[in-house]
């Protein structure tokens, strides 16, 4: 999931210098598995402090809150606690921040300053060039039931005619509506690839992400599924879309998602699970922790000790039913868990206290409780419509294996008689043709979406709405 470990979303001087210069907008460019992307500070100086967002132009990211920010003797530091971003830098004169940015294993020189930086050069030759041969509109819907309004794009083959329509549900973490991720765009690649082959397609950001309403640091899957019926529902009221043609797919979480709409309600005609999950988020992340951690490097010995210390704070996740005492029994754990473990690494720049706080609040979000509980299952039975549930061979996020089979079973056991799956060879969790299906790789693939993968998908679709 993007969210766990397609992270990329994504600061101490002069002694005397008045906390006032900090304010204003900060420029940096993070170099991050061989990309450059852009990150922009906004930070604003209040009455009890400093409050900042950030944004992220070549994500097409804006306005993502800032958990903290604290600027004392010359030191800038902030955090995002839902993505585990932390930063710690020296401001070194008035227009240059000097620091680190860490975010799960990755620590990384971050300078910052208040020129602005031209957006690098990636070469991502399957993006859509404009003017494209198909109608465009951007567009708002209502989701009343969280009283938000929700931006996005849809692509219709004509402005005149009707057509089947297909609603895209991004991965985990705050996406916008082309699921932008290290210069890739495999959302604005598949509506472009759907519309011109006669579907139309509705994309649209996250709830408060670019210009949708709402606050995504609360959110579960489950109100994200609120979206995604309230995009439905826009839809019907679409004289050029089929009503009874209106299809679902989503990738990594987006595949969680899927089934929990299709499951309550009777308008959805097929759904396409990208990457989706057939387990429980506990055992997803084990297994992601474990492939990962192996394709990275990380040695069996420590690949051991991180699962231990894992399933305890899963096992304690399962069980609670007070959040604020799960806080407290997994502070002590894990500072017990330093002791035992000294050869522990703990990220430069940040103490212990801080690395365990950080962590607690991570798996303790709203978001991150209800995935590690949620069985996929629970909806996948419910299912009755077709169902495409495709994955990648080398994916390390969603391993095919763990993943098809309890798909199918579920669909199958339920009386579901639609129902397909297929394991690319050779595509990773983004769909990309790659090497190893390290995350590494993402962004040094200039590749967005295997073209054999878009083929089959468009194959099915059609099957399903002739």
């Amino acid at each position: 999931m993007q969210r766990l470990i397609t992270l990329f979303i994504f600061l101490t001087g002069l002694s005397n210098m008045s906390a006032q210069e900090i304010s204003g907008k900060w420029n940096g460019m993070l170099k991050i598995q061989g990309i450059q992307l852009r990150i922009v500070m906004n930070i604003t100086k209040t009455d009890t402090g400093y409050v900042s967002t950030m944004d992220s132009p070549d994500q097409g990211a804006k306005g993502i809150p800032v958990t903290e920010t604290t600027f004392e003797n010359s030191v800038l530091k902030f955090s995002i606690t839902m993505a585990g971003i932390n930063f710690e830098g020296k401001m070194l004169n008035d227009s240059l921040i000097s620091g680190n940015f860490r975010q799960a294993n990755f620590d990384l020189p971050l300078d910052f300053t208040r020129t602005v930086l031209e957006k690098p050069e990636i070469k991502r030759p399957q993006n859509p060039e404009k003017p494209y041969p198909y109608y465009e509109e951007e567009l708002t819907f209502d989701n009343k039931k969280a009283g938000i309004t929700l931006a996005g794009t849809l692509t219709l083959p004509d402005k005149d005619g009707r057509y089947p329509a297909v609603i895209l549900i991004t991965g985990s973490g705050p996406q916008n509506r082309d699921e932008e991720l290290l210069g890739h765009k495999p959302f604005l690649v598949l509506a472009d690839f759907l519309t011109k082959n006669g579907i139309a397609v509705l994309r649209f950001d996250d709830r408060g992400t670019a210009e949708s309403k709402g606050d995504f640091n609360t959110a579960t899957s489950a109100d994200f599924a609120t979206d995604v019926q309230a995009a439905v529902n826009y839809l019907k009221t679409r004289p050029e879309i089929i009503n009874e043609k209106i299809g679902l797919m989503g990738h990594s979480e987006g595949g969680i998602i899927a089934p929990m709409v299709a499951a309550n309600s009777g308008d959805i005609a097929f759904i396409v699970m990208l990457a989706g999950t057939g387990i429980r988020g506990d055992k997803l992340l084990l297994l992601q922790q474990e492939l990962i951690g192996r394709a990275s490097g990380i040695s069996e010995k420590d690949l051991k000790t991180a699962e231990k210390i894992n399933r305890k704070i899963f096992k304690a996740i399962l069980k609670s039913k007070d959040s604020e005492k799960l806080k407290t029994d997994l502070t002590n754990y894990m500072k017990q868990a330093v002791k035992e473990n000294p050869e522990m690494e703990i990220p430069q720049g940040m103490t212990v206290d801080e690395l365990i706080k950080t962590q607690v609040t991570q798996v303790t979000s709203p978001w991150m409780q209800y995935f590690i509980k949620y069985d996929p299952v629970t909806s996948l039975k419910k299912v009755k419509c077709p169902v495409l549930a495709v994955n990648g061979e080398k994916d390390l996020q969603v391993p095919p294996k763990e993943n098809l089979e309890p798909i199918k079973n579920a669909l199958l056991k339920s009386g579901n008689k639609n129902v397909t799956t297929i394991e690319f060879r050779g595509l990773n969790h983004l769909f990309q043709e790659c090497t190893t299906g390290s995350p590494s790789e993402y962004g040094t693939i200039e590749q967005t979406f295997a073209p054999v993968a878009l083929e089959e998908i468009l194959k099915w679709i059609q099957k399903q709405v002739k």
